[in-house]
């Protein structure tokens, strides 16, 4: 855990949030800011600070955030009209917490392209 790092702390429990899914590898919860009437975050526990950051081991680590967003989306109904996944990596992608994360977007339609 880097002391300083919000999703650190919310990962820790020293953060409250409102958790959708948490195991011993990942997190997930509602996004405070979000941008579609579904917008959950999906986090390591680790900490990487970013995409471009991830050593060779931590495939399977992101693939976890992929399946992880994958049963969130079907337990939320979204799975027949469609969902977004999103990583963005530093700060001309919209990154502003350096902790990997994966935003998973739904129930609503998504124009392309992005932003």
């Amino acid at each position: 855990m880097e002391s300083e790092c919000l999703f650190c702390k919310i990962a820790a429990g020293q953060i409250p949030t409102e958790v959708v899914y948490e195991d011993d590898d990942v997190i997930a919860f509602k996004d405070i800011r979000p941008q579609a009437p579904v917008h959950v975050l999906v986090i390591p526990r680790k900490h990487i600070p970013a995409i471009a950051e991830l050593a060779d081991e931590d495939a399977s680590l992101v693939g976890e955030l992929v399946v992880t967003a994958r049963k969130i989306a079907a337990a939320k109904g979204l799975t027949a009209d469609g969902y977004r996944l999103v990583f963005n990596n530093g700060p001309g992608a919209g990154q502003d917490v350096y902790h990997v994360h994966l935003h998973l977007l739904g129930g609503r339609r998504f124009t392309w392209p992005p932003g």
